[in-house]
């Protein structure tokens, strides 16, 4: 991995639990640690925040090195040019808006001032002389990043930040977490154990099962892996690149150019030429050997099957596919796989019964 780079290097043992990790991280863009409870990810942001000390330790972000205990080295947590967000937004109750924030500006080095454009990403301006007691979660929790934000870190840590919030304040908070990863250029560590978080956020992923690493690597290629337990679960998925193509206002469809062929999806106007995420779920790909006619699902894809794996359930497998050179991931029972007579480098057609869009610009 060349250019800007996070290398992280820690040994970690206490009772139940022992890691021996070793990561090179992109030291761009988002990349999410994931996986299930107790697998480590918090451990790992406290380790690179310097919260926790593990002998032994070696941390270099961007160049610059934060423990190395080869030498002696350990600059501490509040030498460390980050920002950390946490599952509770933890503001001063005491403190405005304004107070909350002015706060963090002291903590800031001179000769820059990213106030006017925190409150810009996070759309707080209306929120500076509201009490904090007076906010919603989803309005505590912007106010919490703009926070970490005002500190200029190199470096932004996020430890599950929605945990906390029901569906309508997540929807509320991740248009802004999308913002700052487009707008800012600080590379962003993000803990969640929620795969529609990850799918919509991360180009890079860390799989992590009980202390282990089991995947590290791009987004789509990682999410789109058979062998790893993340594509044998119910949300088992990929994430495709796509191009808006135009708008058919009459049915309120999108035309894409996506997956080696041209989908629809119902969706607001979008302009031509942008560049978007998609998420395709495998148990909303079916499959049949011929085009099939008459059916009420709009995109079908000419694709090949690559490979199969057996599921969570030994009712079902996951056949993974080539779609013009786009791997999709399709869920089906078993009995369909026989009486279908599947086998790598057979042709099917794959009808993509539903489509996520994600987000806007990670293309470019």
């Amino acid at each position: 991995m060349s250019g800007a780079t996070i290398r992280a290097r820690f040994e970690v043992q206490r009772p139940g639990f022992s890691m021996q990790l070793q990561l090179e991280l992109p030291g761009r863009g988002v990349t999410a640690l994931f996986g299930h409870s107790g697998s480590g990810k918090t451990t790992i942001l406290r380790a690179i925040a310097g919260l926790d000390r593990h002998p032994g330790g070696y941390l270099e972000v961007n160049g610059q090195p934060w423990q190395d205990d080869t030498k002696g080295l350990f600059v501490p947590p509040h030498r460390r040019a980050l920002g950390y967000v946490f599952q509770e937004a933890s503001l001063f109750a005491h403190l405005s808006v304004a107070g909350n924030l002015a706060f963090a500006r002291k903590r800031a080095p001179a000769g820059g001032d990213t106030m006017t454009q925190a409150l810009s990403l996070l759309g707080i301006e209306h929120l500076l002389e509201r009490r904090t007691s007076d906010l919603s979660g989803g309005e505590r929790q912007r106010v919490a990043i703009a926070r970490a934000l005002l500190t200029q870190p190199q470096l932004l840590l996020m430890d599950e930040p929605l945990a906390a919030l029901d569906g309508k304040r997540k929807e509320e908070v991740l248009p802004y977490l999308e913002r700052i990863a487009e707008e800012l250029a600080i590379p962003m560590l993000y803990v969640s154990h929620s795969a529609e978080e990850v799918a919509r956020l991360a180009d890079h992923v860390v799989l992590l099962d009980g202390g282990q690493v089991l995947a590290n690597g791009p987004a789509a290629e990682t999410l789109a892996r058979l062998d790893l337990s993340l594509a044998l679960a119910d949300d088992a998925g990929v994430l495709v690149d796509g191009v808006v193509d135009a708008f058919d206002a009459h049915y309120e469809l999108l035309q894409l150019r996506a997956a080696g062929t041209r989908m629809q999806v119902a969706h607001k106007a979008m302009p031509a030429g942008a560049s978007l995420r998609l998420r395709i779920l495998a148990r909303d790909v079916s499959l049949a050997l011929t085009a099939p006619a008459d059916s009420s699902i709009l995109n079908q894809l000419p694709a090949v099957v690559l490979a199969v794996w057996p599921a969570n359930t030994a009712a079902h497998v996951i056949v993974k596919l080539d779609a013009g050179g786009t791997p999709l991931l399709a869920r089906i029972t078993r009995r369909s796989y026989d009486q279908l007579g599947l086998e790598a480098g057979k042709p099917v057609w794959a009808q993509v019964k539903a489509v996520a869009l994600l987000s806007m610009g990670k293309n470019g």
